[in-house]
């Protein structure tokens, strides 16, 4: 073939067209990338879960036109809602705000854990549910949509009279958990078998501590680690005793006086440094209706998110 003359008619695409389009597929893969190495269902970083909270700016910061406060709501409309033991007390706290704003209402509530509340809620029979954890792309795809209200810190617990009173790091509370350490003797403490309380697979804690703690992990099978059958916050509190450790929502055990809650790399949950922060959500059937429209417009309110702030942190 011939050299193209100096000066003369050029024949094909210019190179501008090929450098546009390898741009334009290598923005396609890393976009897409997530989405095939199955990253789609993970929890944010708690560096990057701010940017998701009301308020923020962040994504949540577009939700108030889409959920605005209602100011009248028809008398008789009804609201029920299934899920996380972790959103109970935020749960009360708006169902007394939405009564109190909307006479005539009924709100009724449950909490049976985050995976028993999505069944539920894709089998219609409640209005919203309460999640500890994010939606899987499975779940977003049968048509569920989330919103998230608050964030919370994963308490680790240990019963008041357990003489073991040092903290632990992330790394130490790993190995309990997935049954590598199995006595206190390890950490300074009594030389006595350490009783791991777990909680089921469907609570959203449960999953949420397995993406935090385990680093997405499993829980260890040892003798020592028991996996409670329901999710039920109190009857594990009381089985605790002198040698057990469990966690929960740290907005439950706050003001317990039958529980210590243990530092972890150095710092309580009250501290902004505390490792162990996840998301809360309400997730819906999309299109919401108009009664799920009026509770989230609440939710996302200056009102409703003050009492949620006073739930997840105390007065």
């Amino acid at each position: 073939m011939s050299p193209q003359p100096a000066g003369g008619p050029r024949r094909g695409m210019p190179p501008i067209v090929f450098i546009l389009g390898g741009l334009a597929a290598l923005w396609g893969v890393q976009s897409q990338a997530p989405k095939f190495l199955g990253w789609s269902s993970s929890l944010p970083t708690a560096s990057g879960l701010n940017s998701l909270l009301p308020g923020s700016g962040g994504a949540v910061g577009n939700l108030a036109p889409k959920f605005p406060l209602q100011q009248s709501v028809p008398a008789g409309t009804t609201i029920s809602m299934d899920g996380s033991t972790s959103m109970v007390l935020i749960n009360e706290a708006l169902k007394a705000a939405f009564l109190k704003a909307y006479p005539g209402t009924v709100v009724d509530t449950a909490a049976t854990g985050s995976d028993n509340g999505i069944q539920a809620l894709l089998g219609g029979s409640i209005s919203l549910a309460a999640l500890s954890r994010p939606l899987t792309a499975e779940e977003q795809q049968r048509g569920l949509a989330a919103v998230p209200v608050a964030h919370d810190r994963i308490a680790i617990v240990v019963g008041l009279d357990n003489p073991f009173r040092r903290g632990l790091s992330s790394n130490q509370l790993a190995q309990v958990f997935r049954g590598e350490i199995t006595n206190w003797a390890t950490f300074g403490g009594a030389d006595r078998t350490i009783r791991v309380l777990n909680r089921p697979s469907v609570s959203g804690t449960s999953q949420a501590f397995r993406t935090v703690v385990l680093a997405g992990g499993n829980f260890g099978t040892t003798p020592n680690i028991t996996t409670l059958v329901r999710d039920a916050t109190t009857p594990m509190l009381q089985q605790l005793g002198a040698d057990g450790i469990g966690y929960a929502t740290y907005g439950q055990v706050a003001d317990q006086r039958t529980v210590r809650v243990l530092a972890i790399n150095g710092s309580t949950p009250e501290a902004d440094a505390y490792p162990f922060k996840r998301p809360l959500f309400y997730a819906y059937r999309n299109p919401p209706d108009p009664a799920v429209k009026a509770f989230l417009g609440l939710a996302l309110s200056e009102a409703g998110k003050a009492r949620i702030a006073t739930s997840v942190n105390g007065p």
